[in-house]
């Protein structure tokens, strides 16, 4: 007898020693006779007539061996056992890929080497047994629906990394991605294949036709008249691009879809399978017999109700059966035909997994009888083979499949021992066990029975002016009102049979999250969290280098979704056990787990740099605020030569669970087709090399205090103990001290941020593409049945072609409709948005926890920001229209706290990262383009709303002055000069590309915000001078590039041969327009908030300040409305990307400036700006005359242009002789009084009266101008006296030039000497 998991067992080799000894006392558990009678009743044989009881040989335990022999060897012919190969194949047995010369390009391949993933462009393998004669299957698992073909090659085809099956003549494939058939040429054939789909692969030679069959449905016959004959044979074979991946099935496994008279390339084990079969038989009799001693009669009963009592003769018979059963379920393909169906077998009756307790006697059984690597590999084929079932099941209505093999998991995942084994060595370390809580979308509507689901369709057909859909139409039509509500009952009951599906997820992930099952050790918890752990580990540290390894993010937006309602749920059981600690709707990450070093974040950025280094500059605070020391051998410094020396010694410190699975542990479990995990065969053409292992998962660290490795810690280390915090160790002064029921909760809720943050949230975004597409369609169908509406009468042809049309676009919207409904049911879903909305809460409440700790926060990891700005923008971008964020609850709470973050945080010296910078920027940047976010941006408290202006107007050198430049300018859109557009006029006629962009949303400027800059600028008068100085700087710089690239735009257009300008370069000059305006724009607001900036002369830089203004507007006006000038040739010619150039907007931006500073001020102030607009040399009357154009000229915004043609390599650029020479003249002037829409009355009488004005002043000018001597102008400007002297150097120049250059630089233009002092200089009078 042994021992195993404190039960007391049998093992086989000791059951038999005892009953071959002890023969008499063995019998006598019961009766002879009630015990040979009870043998014979478990044990019938086929062969013999049921014989009268009283002539039976009497059967006992000693005979039982012999007799269970014979009876597995009845009906085995001698043929069997040695198992001929079937004529018509040649090659070895087992079929697998050829991962030795039978392959082209790069291509990772799973340990059983039947699953493969592309790795280069075009990779090609084939598998190692051909057939020449008769009818064979085989069938492929489609992980990937990419470009990939599949089909069958012969041993001569050449494949390259261009052509692959089917492109050779003796090769044949079926390409589902562009639903094709290839050989050498490529027509039409079958349907589009998704994700989950099983190809079946047919080939005849006897007729010499190649079928495929798609989810067992044939496509139909794709080749006929294939090549046969001596010396012909064909290989299974497939071709895939990079990243595809797919498993094949040859027959190692029962076919998923077998077609009769067409046989597997891999021969079933038929011997072993009869005796399955057989011995499955003996145990369900066994099940279903009992035994009455006192009636000394059996009894039959209900298999349901048996319990394993322990029953000697039961447990030796099960034994005597085990001893042959046991062997063969280490076998895969009788685990998945015949004890996977046995069990799935149990359930079908219905009710819930509770009430099918056998499963759980029998899981008890396998442990007591079995050897232990039996029931491990039994339980882990077990497994494979329902992900495998459950993967690639098709989906039809009441998604039958897919519940069924969950019910499945569930009960396996309910027995304690089963679920410990499999949680430590095969759930996430074999399998890709998320696919159990993926709910895949049907990419074929009908097969999917959506449509007996959702028997009627809608979709809008009423939008605004700008194509958005109106949420609730007031013009909706009885009968769209009836189809509406019939297609939303629809998407009601097909949601009802989803959370079906998801509920058994759930419940699967409650089982994983059990920290009460401490009876066999560990509980399930901490086993699931370090494993979870890795998994994240796995997927943070492979992004960019190994995308092959990752997580498909279809399957993590499922995950996480169960996952927040597993924690969630065990969370409120423990608040409802202690009501005073933490409830889930307040749950948030505390601070110190990101410094005490008891949850590993595998060297992730955090806010204020990486961890060694906060932890060596932070120490001391650490100490003082936490009262954690850090080990002093933690904070030496980490070379080269220290990460080589960990890399050799990595194995040897590992501690010794992780040892155990360390070959494992260096590969990606990721690289997997459908289901395995483990691939360790790297194939390529060049040289065929195992995978490198990549360092170990988690590096073991020089002996420290506090730092745990993930496999080191213990349940104590997690939840803490008696004068143990746990994970909440190091608790800082400002941190409440608020009881947390389950502290292991606070890590998966961290790795829950952390998974939103790898890529949820991308995929997130790229499902609201069906969406986008639904409305694209919708506009499409309207626009068509409006021009069915107009259309001639006499013109029948047109008419035919737009029925044509409208009968296409109603057709695809049929089917869009209702698989948007699925998105909606299992991705947008008013549950889901609550889900990330909570995540939302989570991610601002712990930064604002973070924050409070002073300096800590820079511990902080950068993902809770980046999860806090794209969680909110996932809410209010990708759940709309269905789901409105306004109707969430707390939400203007919520975004006025998400404000705050953004106001205080886009400048805190706290956080070192370039990019994480840069979101916070760009996320503030958005939030003001909104009403409603800005409104909570002005309900922030005074103080941070005036510190986040200052940070607004810091200098703009050395900081990404762009993004703020354009949030100041969006809080004053809507009050500037010709400023309340929302698209620009000549790009009216255009469809935006997307109607959402925060560009593209109406004006609505922030009066408080703009009260705050003229306060802060009016008062800080150096601040005011540098901001000012920093942004003239930024425009001289961006307006002259601009120039510079429409100058070499131009210059491609004269060449007299076809050019070509790359699209980026006309991106980057459009993008210095774009900044240009948006300077000007600044420059409109600072004078209008703030005039005296510019007008007060007794502030110490106002002059200065105001000749630069005049020197750059000057300038612009020149370049822009000159006659014939470079800027009217390039808009003209109208190319692709520089769309947003134009007139209107630069001037517009100019006149308000002028209009301000000479029209709207004081007259002293008015008076001052004149004479120094007049006194800059580049001064032009006709440029501010231009501005109004002449009357009679006046003109549509749009001028007329001959559209370029456009060119493969950006936008070709075709000589424009007549735009910029012929017909120039006949091209009408830009002018104001076009834009009537745009630009009101009031001010264009306020351009008319400036410019009455400027005219009056110039003549004043010119009469009293006295010639200047050459001699006595400034030697760098030439265009004002000199008017200044440097000390100590005795240089001079006018005041203008000295005071722009000495607010950059304080050497001298010419000596170089350092400038201490500058006078006034006066020319002496002559003698």
């Amino acid at each position: 007898m042994n021992s195993k998991g404190g039960v007391a067992a049998l093992t086989r080799r000791n059951y038999r020693l005892a009953s071959d000894t002890d023969k008499p006392r063995s019998t006598g558990i019961v009766n002879e006779k009630l015990l040979s009678d009870y043998l014979h009743q478990v044990f019938p044989s086929a062969t013999q007539a049921p014989a009268v009881t009283s002539l039976r040989k009497s059967l006992g335990f000693q005979d039982l061996s012999s007799h269970l022999e014979n009876l597995l060897s009845e009906g085995e012919s001698p043929e069997d056992s040695t198992g001929p190969s079937v004529e018509g194949r040649l090659g070895p047995q087992p079929v697998v890929l050829d991962h030795t010369s039978g392959f082209e390009g790069l291509l990772f391949v799973d340990d059983d080497l039947l699953g493969v993933i592309g790795h280069s462009n075009f990779s090609s393998i084939r598998a190692t047994t051909c057939v020449y004669k008769g009818k064979w299957a085989y069938e492929v698992l489609i992980s990937s629906q990419g470009l990939m073909q599949i089909g069958w090659c012969t041993l001569s085809c050449r494949f390259n990394q261009e052509e692959g099956v089917g492109d050779t003549p003796d090769s044949y494939a079926y390409d589902g991605n562009r639903v094709r058939k290839w050989n050498v040429t490529t027509t039409n054939y079958g349907k589009s294949w998704a994700a989950g789909d099983v190809v079946s692969c047919l080939l005849d030679l006897d007729e010499g036709t190649i079928t495929f069959c798609l989810n067992g449905q044939s496509l139909g016959t794709a080749f006929t008249n294939i090549k046969t004959g001596p010396g012909v044979a064909y290989f299974p074979a497939i071709s895939l691009s990079f990243k595809e991946s797919v498993a094949f099935n040859f027959g190692s496994r029962p076919l998923r879809y077998p077609v009769e008279g067409y046989l597997p390339l891999q021969d079933p084990p038929t011997t072993d399978l009869i005796k399955a079969h057989k011995l499955l038989g003996y145990i369900k009799n066994v099940l279903s017999t009992s035994m009455d001693i006192q009636e000394d009669k059996l009894l039959d009963r209900d298999c349901a109700v048996w319990r394993l009592h322990g029953d000697p003769t039961v447990l030796i018979t099960l034994a005597h059966i085990f001893n042959h059963f046991a062997p063969l379920m280490c076998k895969v393909y009788l685990v998945e035909d015949v004890l996977m169906n046995f069990l799935l077998g149990i359930l079908e009756g219905g009710g819930s997994v509770d009430e099918h307790p056998l499963i759980q006697q029998l899981l008890d059984l396998f442990w007591l009888l079995m050897e232990e690597h039996e029931v491990n590999e039994c339980l882990k084929q077990l497994m494979m083979s329902l992900l495998r079932a459950y993967r690639f099941s098709p989906i039809i209505p009441d998604l039958g499949f897919q519940i069924h093999y969950l019910r499945l998991t569930t009960a396996i995942l309910r027995h304690e021992k089963s679920r410990k084994y499999l949680l430590n060595n095969v759930l996430f370390d074999v399998l890709r066990s998320v696919v159990f809580f993926y709910i895949k979308t049907p990419l074929r509507v009908k097969e999917a029975g959506l449509e007996e689901l959702i028997p009627t369709t809608w979709w809008p057909t009423h939008f605004d002016k700008e194509g958005k859909d109106e949420r609730e139409p007031k013009d909706e039509s009885s009968d769209e009102r009836l189809r509406r509500r019939a297609y939303e009952r629809g998407c009601q009951r097909l949601k009802k049979r989803i959370e079906v599906v998801e509920e058994l997820q759930v419940q699967i992930l409650r089982l994983l999250l059990n920290n009460k099952d401490k009876t066999t050790g560990e509980p399930s918890r901490y086993i699931f969290l370090n494993k979870f752990r890795k998994f994240l580990q796995e997927n943070a540290s492979n992004r960019g280098q190994h995308p092959t390894a990752l997580c498909p993010p279809e399957y993590m937006v499922c995950f996480l979704h169960r996952l927040i309602t597993a924690v969630r749920s065990y969370w409120d059981e423990g608040t409802r056990k202690s009501p005073a600690s933490l409830s889930s709707e307040e749950a948030y990450v505390p601070p110190q787990l990101f410094y005490n070093g008891k949850v590993d974040y595998f060297d992730l950025q955090r806010l204020g740099g990486l961890q060694s280094h906060l932890k060596k500059t932070l120490k001391d605070d650490l100490a003082g605020k936490a009262n954690i020391i850090i080990d002093p051998a933690e904070i030496h410094s980490t070379s080269m030569d220290d990460l080589d020396e960990d890399e050799e010694s990595g194995a040897a410190q590992r501690p010794f669970g992780a040892a155990a699975m360390g070959a494992a542990l260096a590969r990606p479990t990721w690289l997997s087709s459908p289901t395995l995990g483990r691939a360790n065969r790297f194939l390529s053409t060049a040289a065929v090399s195992l995978m490198t292992p990549r360092r170990p998962l988690s590096q073991p660290e020089k002996v420290k205090v506090r730092t745990l490795a993930v496999e080191q810690r213990t349940e104590e280390d997690i939840e803490g103990s008696l004068g143990s915090d746990g994970l909440l160790l190091g608790r800082p002064q400002e941190e409440p001290d608020q009881p947390i029921i389950d502290k292991s909760l606070l890590e998966i809720l961290d790795g829950i941020v952390m998974m939103y943050n790898l890529s949820v949230h991308q995929q997130l975004g790229k499902m609201v593409g069906v969406a986008d597409e639904v409305h694209e369609y919708a506009v499409a169908l309207k626009d068509t049945e409006e021009k069915i509406a107009r259309c001639p009468s006499r013109r029948a042809d047109i008419l035919d072609e737009l029925q044509k049309s409208q009968k296409v676009f109603a057709e695809k919207l049929n089917h869009l409709s209702r698989r948007l409904a699925w998105i909606n049911a299992t991705i947008y879903s008013k549950e889901k948005m609550l889900d990330v909305y909570w995540l939302l809460c989570v991610c601002i409440r712990t930064i604002e926890h973070a924050d409070n700790t002073g300096s800590l926060f820079a511990f902080t990891p950068e993902f809770f920001l980046n999860v806090a700005m794209n969680a909110y923008s996932a809410l209010k971008n990708y759940f709309s229209p269905a789901n409105s964020m306004e109707e969430l609850p707390g939400y203007e709470e919520t975004l006025t706290q998400l404000a705050a973050i953004l106001a205080k945080h886009f400048a805190d010296p706290r956080i070192v990262g370039t990019d994480i910078k840069d979101s916070l920027m760009q996320a503030l940047a958005s939030y003001v383009c909104y009403p409603q976010s800005l409104r909570a941006v002005e309900r922030i408290p005074e103080e941070q709303r005036v510190a986040m202006m200052r940070n607004l107007l810091a200098p703009y050198e050395q900081r990404p002055w762009a993004q703020t430049n354009w949030i100041l300018v969006r809080l004053w859109r809507g009050c500037g000069f010709g400023y309340r557009y929302t698209r620009l006029p000549h790009l009216l006629k255009t469809k935006p590309e997307d109607a959402n962009l925060p560009s593209l949303q109406k004006p609505c400027p922030s009066l408080l915000l703009q009260r705050h800059m003229a306060e802060l600028l009016s008062l800080d008068k150096d601040m005011a001078a540098s901001f000012l100085n920093s942004v003239l700087n930024q425009l001289n710089w961006a307006f002259s590039e601009f120039i510079g690239m429409i100058q070499e735009i131009q210059q491609a257009a004269e060449r007299p041969e076809r050019n070509f300008v790359d699209t980026r370069q006309l991106k980057v000059c459009a993008t210095c327009f774009d900044l240009s305006v948006s300077l000007l724009r600044v420059l409109e607001m600072t004078v209008t908030l703030v005039p005296e900036i510019f007008l007060d002369w007794s502030r110490p830089s106002a002059e200065l300040l105001l000749r630069r203004l005049a020197q750059l507007l000057n300038q612009v006006l020149n370049r822009v409305t000159a006659e014939k000038n470079l800027f009217d040739r390039v808009v003209n010619l109208r190319l692709p990307g520089l769309e947003s150039v134009d007139h209107y907007p630069i001037l517009v931006a100019v006149t308000g400036i002028l209009v301000r500073i000479l029209v709207d001020g004081e007259k002293q102030g008015t008076s001052r700006a004149a004479s120094v607009l007049l006194s800059d040399p580049c001064f032009q009357l006709h440029s501010i005359q231009h501005l109004l154009g002449d009357p009679g000229e006046s003109s549509g915004p749009a001028a007329a242009s001959s559209g370029p043609a456009v060119g493969s390599l950006g936008s070709s650029v075709v000589p424009a002789v007549p735009a910029a020479v012929g017909n120039s003249s006949e091209r009408k002037h830009f002018s104001l009084h076009a834009y009537t829409d745009y630009i009101s009355e009031e001010e264009k009488q306020k351009v008319e009266v400036m410019l009455e004005f400027l005219t009056e002043e110039s003549k004043q000018a010119a009469a009293s101008t006295a010639p200047t001597c050459e001699e006595d102008l400034c030697p760098i400007c030439y265009a004002h006296s000199i008017s200044a002297i440097f000390k100590p150097c005795s240089h001079k120049s006018c005041k203008a030039c000295i005071n722009q250059h000495l607010m950059n630089n304080k050497d001298c233009f010419f000596c170089k000497a350092t400038i201490t002092g500058v006078e006034d200089y006066c020319k002496p009078t002559s003698s």
